[in-house]
């Protein structure tokens, strides 16, 4: 069976583009034009994936993300903005959006981005990346795992459940945050590389230029950082990242 993609893009040209374009590549598509027909069309036929425009007229991408995630609708959201900044791009992260395409965009990297985010969907099967021997490590207690329960430097994460805890705080996590840090748990100790990281996550490299990876590790530290407490994800320059208690 196809999956079911809803795409909601206010510009007509780019809305039947892409609808035709993902058409071909095997997806059932509902188009529409505004947040508000979003929404109606997301509550009477739950779609696999939404693609959303962040401008829209009336109710925008971001305030459909903010309702359905308010739901506890957790379908994975793939926003398309012309928005280039990294406090816009928050802000998309802010409301419970999974990833981001900016315009002008290449619709085969639509495509990639799609097909990782579904993959996602499939239950994690609990084995951690392979890390090229290359990359230096640090040493640190391996992560413990019992009853579906991962835990490592002071945080522990529910994995069926999808709830993380630093402490006794409970953590407020996209689907995205939420595998980043479980990929970096996981790893405790073990310098992931960006390529590592980008593959596991997005099944996908954005190449050196692309700032995603930075944008997610930044939002994760700022849910994870407590006043007094030692910072936990520490970035190894021209390398990756490493979950550590220093």
């Amino acid at each position: 069976m196809p999956q079911n993609v809803l795409l909601a893009e206010d510009d007509r040209a780019i809305r039947h583009a892409l609808e035709r374009a993902l058409t071909l590549e095997g997806y059932a598509v509902t188009a529409v034009a505004d947040g508000v027909e979003a929404l109606a069309q997301a509550h009477r036929t739950p779609p696999d994936v939404l693609v959303l425009d962040v401008m829209m007229p009336g109710i925008d991408g971001l305030q459909v993300c903010r309702v359905l995630r308010a739901e506890g609708d957790r379908t994975p959201i793939l926003m398309l903005t012309a928005l280039v900044e990294t406090a816009d791009r928050i802000a998309g992260l802010d409301a419970g959006a999974d990833d981001y395409v900016v315009k002008p965009f290449d619709v085969e990297e639509v495509f990639a981005r799609l097909r990782a985010l579904l993959r996602r969907t499939v239950p994690v099967n609990g084995t951690p990346a392979d890390v090229p021997a290359s990359s230096p490590s640090v040493s640190a207690s391996a992560p413990k795992e019992a009853s579906g329960q991962i835990s490592a430097a002071g945080l522990r994460m529910d994995i069926q459940a999808r709830r993380a805890w630093r402490g006794q705080r409970e953590l407020e996590l996209t689907r995205t945050e939420f595998e980043l840090l479980e990929l970096l748990v996981r790893n405790a100790g073990i310098v992931l590389d960006h390529a590592t990281i980008y593959d596991r996550i997005w099944g996908y490299d954005f190449g050196p230029g692309s700032k995603n990876l930075a944008v997610y590790v930044g939002y994760l530290r700022r849910k994870l950082d407590e006043p007094g407490a030692p910072a936990l994800i520490h970035t190894v320059r021209g390398v990756g990242y490493v979950l550590r208690e220093d």
